[in-house]
């Protein structure tokens, strides 16, 4: 379907040239008039100009700030402001969070807002005939909360402002998937809230002022507040991103922990990420697997994905660590896909470690078979057999398995008695062995 409008949009929008930006004024300039200034001058050139050069005028720490006090009443209907003005508006709200998915933009419920609201008005436009100004206005916030608006970077906003829209583009077609926004709580922050603040204003009322309920109004305090709280989860969600790839640093760890919860609840974290995260940060896998078992929002708890990943980590020092927070984690689990298990210690305990070590297990095998046919040439599966029996005895010690059960450490034994060369192998076999005296 989006390849037919992107299709369909061709026929009538031509990229617009890019006109060279001007040089800044030399000296002191306040950012809020500089970018008023470019609002009012970029409506020529390309979208994706534009957005660069608010980038290139504003500092990142003070982007939000500034779309907030700048941008935000621009994208407001009561405000008067020209349709291109309102365009270029929007789509820098949305390249502000481009790289993520529309859904972690804090800006989404103001374009999600004024989408209803002009969509609200276009339509009543064509019922009666006619053809509302704010079509394109519509087709832009559209694709843009579909998360195609990269679609419109090439074009100018006074391009698209001018441009006639094909008939199935028309703001009566265009309609949102509710799988998108699934309820109107999902949207309930300040940016939502000041836009139905306005729509309540500016519509005309046939009941008696007395008997009118009043809409609620989120003071200022509360809206900055609420929009710096989706600003920081925003960052929460970039650092997790980050702790895939390297070691986070002790001032971003310290920023990431207390965000955990909100960030294991908002569906962004896929099980695909656990292994890495742990390869790198164990620190803060810990914390995450536990957010993601205890959630206390029950639409929210998935946590059995994230579970059966556990038993196929690889058998690594950070892994082992891992495993030792988890086995010692008192949190209480409120999840119903898991009843059985009261504690995470006893989740991980009874679901995974019995599978986990037997995986290790033959991970270490298959590596040692793999060294002997030159495929590696490190010492990986000997460290991991060192780090297994060493992980073994821990549990031993803290009483979490029972070295007498046969069932606990059958496994175990034959695999320390094939590697009975190594020391680690020994002392753990030995250990078992004597599970009926004082060691």
């Amino acid at each position: 379907m989006q390849t037919s409008m992107q299709t369909s949009m061709q026929g009538f929008l031509s990229p617009a040239k890019s006109l060279p930006m001007s040089p800044p004024t030399p000296g002191p300039t306040d950012a809020r008039t500089s970018v008023n200034h470019l609002l009012s001058r970029a409506h020529a050139l390309p979208c994706s100009k534009g957005a660069l050069a608010f980038n290139q005028l504003v500092q990142p720490t003070a982007r939000f700030q500034l779309a907030l006090d700048a941008l935000l009443p621009i994208l407001d209907s009561t405000t008067p402001a020209e349709l291109a003005s309102r365009i270029l508006v929007s789509f820098i709200l949305y390249t502000l969070y481009a790289p993520h998915p529309i859904a972690v933009n804090p800006f989404k419920s103001a374009l999600f807002g004024t989408y209803l609201s002009e969509r609200e008005k276009a339509v009543s436009v064509a019922n009666d005939g006619g053809t509302s100004p704010n079509e394109q206005l519509v087709w832009v916030l559209w694709k843009i909360l579909r998360g195609n608006g990269n679609d419109i970077g090439p074009y100018s906003p006074s391009t698209l402002a001018r441009s006639p829209l094909p008939p199935k583009l028309r703001a009566i077609n265009l309609v949102l998937d509710d799988s998108l926004y699934n309820t109107i709580p999902d949207l309930d922050d300040s940016a939502y809230h000041y836009f139905q603040h306005k729509r309540g204003q500016s519509a005309p009322s046939d009941t008696n002022e007395f008997t009118q309920i009043p809409s609620r109004v989120v003071s200022p305090a509360y809206s900055l507040e609420r929009d710096k709280q989706n600003e920081r989860q925003m960052f929460a969600v970039k650092l997790l991103l980050h702790a895939r790839e390297r070691v986070l640093n002790l001032s971003e760890q310290r920023t990431l922990l207390p965000l955990l919860p909100e960030v294991a609840s908002s569906r962004l974290v896929t099980s695909i990420d656990i292994a890495p995260i742990v390869a790198y940060n164990p620190s803060i896998a810990h914390p995450l697997f536990v957010s993601l078992v205890s959630n206390p929002i029950p639409e929210n708890n998935r946590p059995m994905p994230f579970v059966e990943v556990l038993p196929y980590l690889p058998p690594t020092l950070p892994t082992f660590d891992l495993f030792g927070r988890l086995l010692r984690d008192p949190t209480r689990i409120t999840v119903d896909t898991v009843e059985g298990y009261s504690t995470v210690a006893d989740l991980v305990r009874i679901r995974v470690l019995g599978l986990f070590i037997q995986q290790s297990i033959h991970w270490i095998e298959q590596a040692e078979r793999d060294q002997m046919e030159g495929k590696i040439s490190d010492d990986r599966w000997e460290k991991g057999l060192q780090h297994l029996c060493r992980f073994f005895l821990s549990l031993i010690k803290l009483q979490i398995i029972d070295p007498s059960s046969d069932t606990d450490c059958a496994e175990i034994c034959s695999f320390c008695l094939h590697y009975a060369r190594f020391e680690e192998a020994n002392t753990l076999y030995r250990v078992i062995m004597m599970s009926g005296s004082n060691y």
